[in-house]
């Protein structure tokens, strides 16, 4: 639902012609709850829509027709169903040998776990992140996004790029297998190569860091500000804005490693004076003699924001459906390419008849297709 699309959308929104190759019913995000303002015009903006009986001999013919010319293709299903429907990387580089085909799936191709079926929730799980995610001493916490899934998109989205270029240099394309798993294992580099070194099983220390403190999120009167000294200067300069110049002095706070020790401590010291203001006023105050600070702000806030507001991250599309709908850009900036593009997502099969006349189907013969159920 989430790694297939996202990775077709970087590459949409970077300039790629993507073809949303969906079932004659369509994709079922299309059917999740305001599908016409929410997740589906978003993910597949930018994007063209096919739509095909994958199962009928026809269909698969037809895909197989397309991708003769296909630069790329990225699946998303669980290992052995390309096979299963006859279009599966071997049956494609037989006549197409250029191509990068991608796949994403919950563990990989191989393994003892490859034909589980993966879910973020999963992959968040087994990788460790829920384990180092939380408050120190309660229950894990599923970080707030689906992290496995979105940074299996980026992995295979960058993988692609560099076997378009080795393609480029070498005349051949390549297949790519990225898991769930395996990207969020590889988020936790911090965390993996301290046990390494160590033995020591990282712990769930809230919004804190594993090593530096003060470095985490801090009440006051309205909400919550992030506060990072992670210098000695930065935390002479946090003392005396919070007026805690005695903690200076303190042996317990002398230095990093002293207060990293005592970091529970060292909060509720911080925390009884940042309750009495509000969250703008530490980040002001803060900000003007230099220490890193911010506001912790909802999703409202968010897309509010004048930082982003001022770089164009936050766009507007109009849907033939739903009208104007808002959504975050991309964050890559390129000066000589920009993304400037930001086309609404296709209504199912709206591209049906032209990628079919294109393989030289006429109008007749399209029109049959549909009748059989091979197209829509």
């Amino acid at each position: 639902m989430v790694m297939g699309p996202s990775c077709g959308l970087m590459l949409a929104d970077l300039g790629a012609e993507v073809i949303k190759v969906e079932p004659l019913e369509g994709d079922n995000t299309r059917r999740l709850e305001h599908a016409g303002a929410g997740f589906f015009p978003v993910f597949n903006r930018n994007k063209k829509s096919l739509a095909l009986n994958l199962k009928s001999d026809r269909g698969r013919e037809l895909f197989l027709k397309l991708a003769e010319s296909a630069d790329v293709i990225i699946e998303n299903f669980r290992p052995g169903t390309m096979r299963d429907l006859g279009i599966d990387y071997e049956t494609i580089k037989a006549f197409n040998p250029r191509v990068v085909y991608a796949s994403a799936s919950g563990f990989g191709q191989t393994g003892p776990y490859s034909q589980r079926p993966g879910l973020d929730l999963i992959a968040q799980g087994m990788s460790g992140l829920m384990s180092i995610t939380g408050e120190e001493g309660g229950p894990p916490v599923k970080v707030g996004v689906p992290l496995c899934d979105l940074t299996a998109a980026l992995f295979t989205a960058y993988s692609i790029l560099s076997a378009l270029i080795a393609r480029d240099r070498d005349g051949e394309g390549q297949y790519i297998d990225i898991s769930l798993l395996e990207s969020g294992v590889a988020l936790e580099i911090w965390e993996t190569s301290g046990y390494f070194a160590t033995g020591e099983v990282p712990k769930r220390l809230g919004s804190a860091h594993r090593v530096n403190a003060p470095y985490q999120a801090f009440r006051t009167s309205n909400g919550y500000v992030t506060i990072g000294a992670t210098s000695q200067g930065l935390w002479t300069t946090l003392c005396r804005v919070l007026e805690l110049e005695r903690l200076l002095a303190d042996p317990r706070f002398d230095t990093v490693a002293h207060r990293k020790e005592h970091e529970g401590e060292l909060a509720r010291l911080i925390e009884a004076v940042t309750v009495r203001e509000t969250s703008e006023h530490w980040y002001q105050l803060l900000e003007r003699v230099g220490v890193p600070c911010g506001v912790l702000n909802d999703i409202s806030q968010v897309v509010d924001d004048e930082q982003l507001k001022a770089r164009g991250f936050i766009v507007e599309m109009q849907h033939p459906v739903a009208g104007t709908v808002r959504a975050t850009g991309n964050p890559a900036h390129l000066s000589g390419t920009p993304i400037e593009r930001f086309e609404p997502a296709p209504s199912l099969g709206q591209h049906t008849e032209t990628y079919l006349s294109e393989l030289g189907l006429s109008p007749d013969e399209i029109a049959r297709l549909r009748e059989a159920g091979v197209a829509r």
